[in-house]
C-alpha cells in the first residue's frame, strides 16, 4: 500500500514511520510512506503557504494554490483508486471498521492541516472524505495522520509477525480487549488467573470473551449498545456482572 502525506512538517511524519511496526512494514516493502510540503510550490520568495481569514478572526488559513499543487503531485504518485483524506475535527470518527475499509485501498493521500485549517474551496474540490481521531484539538493533522497510518498498516497482510494478532485486537469484534498476563506467575501478591495456566483452550476462550464483555460493559458501555450479543455472550456478561457486584459488595 502506498501513502502520501501532504503536510507543512514532513519530517514529523517521516521520522515517526521509521519505528516499530511501521518501520518493519516499510522495510518489507508492504507499505510505502512519503511526505511532501506545499512550501515546495509556494509562489513567493518567502514560501508563504498561509494567509489571514476572510471575515477576520485569529489565526491563519492554508492557501489554495500551493496546497492544491502539492495534493495533485501526491496523487500522481499514487495508483488509481487511491482516496484523498483530510484529517480534521469535523470528520467521521476513526474506527476499526474504517481502518479496515481503508486498508483495502491501493493508496491514500492524507492532508494534514495546520493553523485554523484549509481553505474550504480546496477541500470541496480535492478531498474525498474527512476523518477525525477524536473530539479534541491538536496543533495539526500530522499526529492524526500517523494514527491512521498505524491503524491501517497493522491490518496489511505480512505486517504483524502473527496474523492472528490483528484479528484479536480491541474493537475488531466491537469489544475492548481482555486482560493480558506474562511471567512471573505472581507479582506482589497478584497471581495470573488459574484458567490461563490450565491448558484448557475452550475455558480460556470463554474466560477471554467474558473479560472482553465485562471490560467493555464497565469502560465503554456505548460500544455494547451497538452490538447484537449472542445468548452465550449475554450469559457470560451476566455472570461477570453478578461476580463483580459480589466482589465489590461491602463486607460486614
Amino acid at each position: 500500500m502506498r501513502i502520501e502525506v501532504v503536510t507543512l512538517f514532513p519530517e514529523l511524519v517521516l521520522t515517526a514511520v521509521k519505528a516499530g511496526v511501521l518501520g518493519r512494514a516499510i522495510e518489507r516493502g508492504i507499505l510505502s510512506v512519503n511526505a511532501a510540503t506545499p512550501r515546495e510550490f509556494a509562489m513567493d520568495v518567502h514560501r508563504k503557504v498561509d494567509d489571514r481569514p476572510y471575515g477576520g478572526g485569529p489565526g491563519m488559513v492554508m492557501m489554495i494554490e500551493p496546497t492544491r499543487t502539492a495534493l495533485r503531485k501526491a496523487m500522481e504518485r499514487l495508483p488509481p483508486g487511491s482516496r484523498r483524506v483530510y484529517l480534521a475535527a469535523d470528520g467521521v470518527t476513526l474506527t476499526q471498521a474504517k481502518a479496515q475499509e481503508l486498508s483495502q485501498l491501493p493508496g491514500l493521500m492524507l492532508l494534514a492541516g495546520r493553523y485554523e485549517g484549509v481553505d474550504e474551496r480546496l477541500l470541496q474540490a480535492e478531498i474525498d472524505e474527512h476523518i477525525s481521531i477524536g473530539d479534541y484539538v491538536l496543533s495539526g493533522g500530522e499526529l492524526p495522520a500517523l494514527v491512521l497510518i498505524d491503524a491501517i498498516a497493522r491490518l496489511l497482510p505480512g505486517v504483524l509477525g502473527d496474523g492472528e494478532s490483528a484479528r484479536q485486537d480491541s474493537f475488531v469484534a466491537g469489544l475492548l480487549d481482555w486482560p493480558h498476563y506474562t511471567r512471573p506467575e505472581e507479582f506482589e501478591g497478584r497471581r495470573v488467573p488459574e484458567v490461563l495456566m490450565s491448558g484448557n483452550h475452550a475455558a480460556i476462550e470463554r474466560w477471554r470473551m467474558q473479560q472482553a464483555l465485562g471490560r467493555t460493559f464497565e469502560r465503554r458501555p456505548d460500544l455494547l449498545e451497538k452490538l447484537q450479543l449472542t445468548a452465550e455472550q449475554r450469559r457470560l456478561l451476566d455472570e461477570f456482572i453478578v461476580e463483580r457486584r459480589s466482589t465489590d459488595a461491602p463486607r460486614s
